[in-house]
Formats: structure tokens, sequence, C-alpha cells
């Protein structure tokens, strides 16, 4: 089995920023995928960014072009998230996501295992 743990939400006002994280333990493959989705009260879980293993490729929602960036280190089995210029319609339990698979997806269903999620509260 695979253990995802984010870490770093928090409360932040409005043009502020946060980074996450995401440690990936337990059981290791030879290439994966890391994507950072997330869910706010009343909505379906979303994309937000992915990126491939060599982090050469990633993806954006158009929602936090721009303002957000994916990244990882390999080495420590862990992608972060950096999140700038917030807004209130980013607050969401923000949640990582790993594929079996070089590059990242879109959909939730393409992911293997999934972390608890870090609470992300961004007040106007």
């Amino acid at each position: 089995q695979v253990q995802l743990v984010e870490s770093g939400g928090g409360l932040v006002q409005a043009g502020g920023s946060l980074r996450l994280s995401c440690a990936a333990s337990g059981r290791t493959f030879s290439v994966y995928a890391m994507g950072w989705f997330r869910q706010a009260p009343g909505k379906e879980r979303e994309f937000v960014a992915g990126i491939s293993w060599g982090g050469g490729t990633t993806y954006y929602a158009d929602s936090v072009k721009g303002r957000f960036t994916i990244s990882r280190d390999n080495a420590k089995n862990t992608v972060y998230l950096q999140m700038n210029s917030l807004k209130p319609e980013d607050t969401a339990r923000y949640y990582c996501a790993l594929r079996i698979n070089s590059l990242p997806e879109f959909r939730t269903d393409e992911y293997d295992f999934w972390g608890q999620g870090t609470q992300v509260t961004v007040s106007s």
C-alpha cells in the first residue's frame, strides 16, 4: 500500500500564499505521476494541478494558472503545491493523488492512491 500525507494547509487572507506538501511512503513504483485536487463543500472534487514523473510535464486548471505551481522532489518522495495570490474561491480541502503512470491526468478515477487532504481557507 501507499500512504500519502498532505500538510501545509491553514487559514490565510486573500492575496496570501501557502505551500502544500504531500509525502509518499510505503510501496514504491518505478515511475508515478502526482496530482493535486480540491473539494469545496457541496461541490465535486476537481483537478488543480498535475506533474509527470520527471517533472517536465505539468498541467493546471484554468482557475489556478499563473498563481499555483506544482513541483516534486523524487529523492524525498514529495510533491508540492505553491499557491500564491489566493482567493476566497480557493477555499477547499486539498488532496494529493498518485497515478501509476509517468503522466498525470485530469480525472479523479485515473489516480490509484489518495491522501486524506488538508484544509485551505482563504478569508476575504
